[in-house]
């Protein structure tokens, strides 16, 4: 009689336990489907992402690490084959030694110059790289992963493209990145010195490209971009799993020990493989990255609560920013002058503007590890301005104010699919 009085004193335990959880699910259920906010979000996404695949107004391109963002949202409104399409083009234009482009624009629009990339296997485009980068191979892996999740269409992995098939391509460009972007000393990727996941280097009035003045740099993004691609790839392609899980292995075990701060609970910004560009008397490691976080904790690198840990770093700093979501690249920012690009002064453009296409990100892993609460209230100041400046801008500043592309399709993207993870995990 004591254990069936046990029994059912357990199972009422377990029960009370549970039903917090479900009221709190059931709650945020019915704010997600009544908050105008949220539902203008939703609709508009799928507006602007039918006219057209370049990254925004602002951009004649369509560019993979944007593509990578949105090509899920792009799934709700268009037939397969013309999201593949678009994906094969950056395999045609795949470069000699394995590397990926970072966009495509129409050849007839472009007037030919040094700075384009041309093929015979694609005369239709003009190809476009920023060197500083090291992460167009792993955007690339990456969205064609949410393709097939999207579509079921592998197909697309035995498409043959001047002798290689997609799958032998995406094999390649991991390959590149291996052999031409990795420092043996720290087993590691590199790239050049860029604020978080950023495209422009200090010492260059434009900043794009791989140069003599460069300084070489290791930092988490890059890195946590190549073992998300890696279990993207092992994933659609098991047989590659002996060569790569090792290496994804290594990686994440040496992104912990170069990068992980545990003192502080967070990434350090770059380990310099020949110097640091700025003066020796700035403490770089004060500056905490925002989106190099968030896609380190879709990598697998945090534990639940690290996650936790560095969500609440996030909210300090956006306060103490003055900002309105953590959307925001970093803080503190790097003083004025540090940057040759005018346009990378302190609080404004990847120097500490507020990115939904980052942002958003970040809710999107809160979803995936159970902060359901924490997400929706994270989620909001990044609706509410969609829905007050009518459209998806590139980034805003620190007093909530929008900047660049109107249309930007990635931050359309990444906020579409964090909202439908959201709908889904709380209507289980």
């Amino acid at each position: 009689m004591k254990r069936i009085v046990f029994f059912i004193l357990a199972i009422f335990v377990l029960i009370s336990c549970q039903n917090p959880e479900k009221e709190l699910k059931a709650e945020l259920s019915a704010q997600l489907q009544k908050n105008e906010s949220i539902l203008y979000t939703k609709e508009k996404a799928l507006e602007i992402v039918k006219t057209g695949f370049n990254a925004g107004d602002g951009y004649a391109e369509v560019w993979i690490r944007d593509y990578n963002t949105f090509i899920e949202l792009a799934a709700q409104v268009y037939p397969a084959g013309e999201l593949k399409k678009n994906l094969l083009v950056f395999f045609r234009m795949q470069g000699e030694d394995g590397n990926i482009i970072d966009g495509f624009t129409p050849r007839k629009d472009t007037i030919i110059r040094e700075d384009f990339i041309y093929t015979d296997r694609e005369p239709r485009y003009a190809g476009h790289k920023n060197t500083v980068e090291t992460d167009q191979e792993s955007s690339l892996v990456q969205a064609v992963y949410k393709y097939v999740q999207a579509t079921g269409d592998r197909s697309i992995l035995d498409e043959e493209i001047a002798g290689k098939t997609a799958t032998e391509r995406l094999d390649w460009a991991m390959e590149f990145l291996k052999e031409q972007r990795y420092s043996e000393k720290y087993g590691l990727l590199w790239g050049a010195t860029t604020v978080d996941w950023g495209d422009v280097q200090p010492e260059h009035s434009w900043g794009v490209d791989l140069d003599e003045n460069t300084h070489r740099a290791i930092d988490i993004y890059d890195n946590a971009m190549m073992i998300i691609a890696l279990n993207n790839l092992v994933e659609m392609v098991p047989d590659l799993a002996d060569k790569w899980a090792p290496f994804r292995e290594q990686l994440m075990a040496n992104c912990r020990m170069h990068l992980w701060n545990n003192e502080k609970q967070q990434f350090i910004p770059h380990i310099y493989l020949e110097g640091s560009p700025f003066p020796d008397d700035f403490d770089e490691s004060e500056i905490y990255y925002f989106g190099g976080t968030a896609v380190a904790i879709e990598a697998g690198l945090l534990s639940k609560e690290e996650i936790k840990a560095s969500l609440n770093e996030m909210i300090s700093r956006v306060e103490q920013a003055g900002a309105a979501s953590i959307g925001l690249t970093l803080y503190p920012v790097y003083p004025d002058g540090f940057f040759q690009n005018p346009g990378m002064k302190a609080y404004s453009y990847q120097n500490g503007g507020d990115w939904t296409w980052f942002g958003a990100r970040m809710v999107q892993q809160l979803v995936a590890n159970g902060f359901y609460s924490e997400a929706y209230e994270q989620l909001l100041p990044m609706t509410e301005r969609v829905l007050e400046n009518e459209g998806f801008y590139e980034w805003y500043t620190v007093k909530n104010e929008p900047r660049g592309s109107g249309t930007f399709r990635g931050s359309a993207g990444v906020l579409f699919t964090a909202i439908t993870n959201l709908e889904k995990s709380v209507n289980k």
